[in-house]
């Protein structure tokens, strides 16, 4: 028997591998059985070259969870390892430079795995004692014993083993006892050991016989060892894809469409990415991309590699460039990532283009559930945006799509304001702003549908990329005013005819919680809505952006604006008018007479004071000002407390703002019972 002493640098080793591993633990079993692969792999290649001349015979890998001994064995029948070899590859190279590399990474423990042979390290984050028997396949090698319990010191033996290939025995600490748990290492298998390129076994297959499970003679085979992505698109189906979808994600619809990657410079990559369809949350789909080295699984967290748009996909990259270990330095650094990331991009492009150009009802057909995808890249990743402009849609109100080129060119001769600028009229709810589009498309305007949860970044995005555009949401005003041209509609009123009209209307408004309103009079036609309500584009679509956006929130916490205009052409809004005035003008002429009287002293005074400086005016008239602004204030809210002594008892006022409220879903409660009781009364 050989002792011996592995290092100095041991003492450091275990410690940390015990420490800054240990919520990661369970990734000992990938590094041992990659380790088991890697070694199959190997000996398959000697085979193949002739250097080795042996019978290669079952390959397969097992697994075996002894829970009594509390022993976990990984067994495989690759290169094995001769005494010389172990004290190389386990005793010398695992620690060669060590010193260096555990400062480099004593901050980032979890790259420790993988790097300068401590894969096989790994097992002491969850055993007290390893021990590996090993055979080397050269002619005439003996089988040895490696035992190490996890300090400096180790023990070298003669061992009897039959055949080549090596056995790992972990024996199990006593606080990772969870791994002793069948149910445990099973689901270790499917998540690491799932692809791997060699046959894994975990115990035996078992039947129902006499009313109890028992094992068979045959395998319980973990793995496939020709997923999908290694082999080439020529020899795969559609349903071949779709039943890899369906492995990988049994619960989910089926996919609109899948990417198969191959490409082997300047970097090996291959995979398949599916197109999912996605419900509304983008959160709750992301780190559904499977990443892997050589068929060893790594992560679902893909960020760095995959462009962050693309995260939102489903499906499987596999990429030896990669290593097992991905630190954010790494990915942030590495420029094969760099170049993996912007090949993706490019193949994604490339692929949509080709579905667009080469069956375009197929692509929209599709275009509502791509729609998500496509511009969260466009609006995140400017070369997307330079290739998907190409194929992107709009969809207007009667379903019809669009690309950008061809929708300006349909709406440029009628929807060019006076100033020159494209006007985009959209909206994003055909039912609740159906009498708003209604009005548009009597104009001859057409009006796109954005419904979509990324689309008011998308409308800000498109405003800065389309030259001299603007796109406004339907319900942003009243018709006329969405596209001004030169034109002019209608005739104003006066002055003093829209006062006491907006003051009928304004002091019978309800009070909304956190929701203001502006009452204004506006000549719309005499066909037209005689009371329409619209909200600023402007403020609401800072409020929207609030909602989605951090460091806006100063909009979201801002009361909703809207506009009540009044359609001072219509006979409705005119009989008001003329009832208001006929009713209140014996009340408000005395009033009027002496808010005349105060304004022309007011204007008297101001225009001696011209030129004048402040010290040069005299105290009195200084305030006498005050005291006419005081007045003037309290004439002008009894004239107001006049029109609205008056409004309050007139149901053609109310009935017309409980219209306009019913009419964009504000109307509730016991204004909406009201509402239908005074409807009753009118009829």
């Amino acid at each position: 028997m050989q002792k011996g002493n592995i290092g100095v640098t041991t003492e450091n080793i275990f410690p940390i591998i015990k420490k800054f591993l240990y919520s990661d633990h369970e990734i000992f079993l990938r590094e041992l059985v990659s380790n088991a692969v890697d070694a199959t792999q190997k000996l398959k290649t000697l085979a193949s070259t002739g250097d080795f001349k042996g019978e290669l015979g079952d390959l397969t890998i097992q697994v075996k969870v002894n829970k009594e001994e509390g022993t976990i064995t990984i067994s495989d029948r690759g290169l094995g390892l001769t005494a010389e070899e172990i004290d190389k590859y386990i005793n010398q190279i695992a620690f060669s430079g060590a010193n260096d590399f555990l400062e480099k990474y004593k901050n980032d423990a979890n790259a420790i795995i993988g790097h300068f042979g401590l894969g096989f390290y790994s097992a002491f984050m969850v055993a007290k004692k390893v021990e590996i028997v090993t055979r080397s396949y050269r002619e005439d090698a003996k089988a040895v014993k490696w035992t190490c319990d996890g300090s400096p010191e180790f023990t070298l033996e003669d061992a009897e083993r039959d055949g080549r290939g090596t056995d790992i025995i972990l024996h199990i600490d006593d606080d990772c006892k969870e791994f002793l748990e069948e149910s445990r290492i099973q689901g270790l298998l499917s998540k690491y050991c799932r692809f791997l390129p060699v046959p894994v076994a975990f115990g035996k297959k078992k039947e129902w016989k006499d009313g109890k499970q028992v094992d068979t003679d045959e395998y319980n085979i973990v793995n496939d060892t020709c997923p999908i992505w290694t082999k080439k698109p020529s020899e795969l189906k559609d349903e071949d894809y779709k039943k890899f979808y369906r492995d990988l994600y049994p619960m989910s619809d089926e996919p609109l469409f899948w990417i198969h990657l191959n490409v082997d410079y300047p970097f090996n990559l291959t995979g398949v990415l599916y197109f999912p369809k996605i419900k509304s949350n983008i959160e709750l789909q992301r780190n559904k991309i499977q990443l892997y080295c050589n068929q060893v699984y790594v992560t679902d967290s893909v960020e760095g590699i995959v462009p962050d748009f693309l995260t939102l996909l489903h499906g499987v990259i596999d990429s030896p460039d990669i290593p097992l270990n991905v630190s954010r330095s790494y990915l942030q650094s590495d420029s094969n990532v760099k170049k993996i990331s912007t090949y993706i991009t490019k193949k994604v492009a490339d692929r949509l283009q080709s579905i667009f150009k080469n069956d375009r009802k197929e692509f929209e057909e599709k275009w509502d559930d791509l729609k998500i995808f496509i511009n969260y890249g466009m609006l995140t990743q400017e070369d997307f945006y330079d290739k998907a402009n190409k194929f992107a849609l709009l969809k207007d109100t009667e379903g019809k799509y669009y690309t950008f080129e061809e929708y300006q060119t349909l709406i440029k001769d009628n929807q060019t304001d006076k100033d020159g600028n494209l006007i985009y009229l959209y909206a994003n709810n055909t039912d609740e702003q159906y009498t708003y589009i209604d009005a548009a498309k009597n104009k001859g305007y057409n009006v796109l549908l954005l419904d979509g949860q990324l689309d008011v970044p998308m409308v800000n995005m498109l405003e800065q990329k389309f030259e001299k555009s603007r796109f406004t949401r339907v319900d942003a005003d009243v018709i006329d005013r969405l596209i001004t041209k030169d034109e002019q509609k209608g005739e104003e009123l006066p002055e003093s005819k829209r006062e006491v009209l907006t003051a009928v209307f304004n002091g019978q408004m309800p009070k909304l919680q956190k929701t203001e309103f502006h009452v204004e009079a506006q000549p719309m036609g005499e066909t037209g809505a005689p009371i329409v309500i619209t909200q600023s584009e402007y403020m609401r679509r800072m409020k929207e952006m609030a909602n989605i956006q951090p460091g806006m929130s100063f909009y979201g916490e801002m009361p909703d604006m809207f506009n009540l205009v009044l359609n001072s052409d219509h006979k409705l809004i005119k009989q008001v008018l003329d009832d208001a005035e006929s009713a209140c003008s014996e009340k408000l002429v005395p009033v009027e007479g002496e808010i005349a009287t105060l304004k022309m002293r007011e204007s008297e005074l101001h225009k001696a004071h011209e030129g004048k400086k402040d010290e040069e005016i005299p105290t009195a008239e200084k305030d006498e000002l005050k005291d006419i602004d005081k007045k003037l204030d309290e004439k002008k809210q009894e004239k107001t407390d006049i029109i609205n002594s008056y409004a309050t008892g007139n149901k053609i006022v109310h009935q017309l703002i409980d219209l306009a409220l019913l009419q964009n879903g504000m109307l509730k409660g016991e204004a909406l019972t009201n509402f239908v009781k005074r409807s009753i009364e009118l009829i």
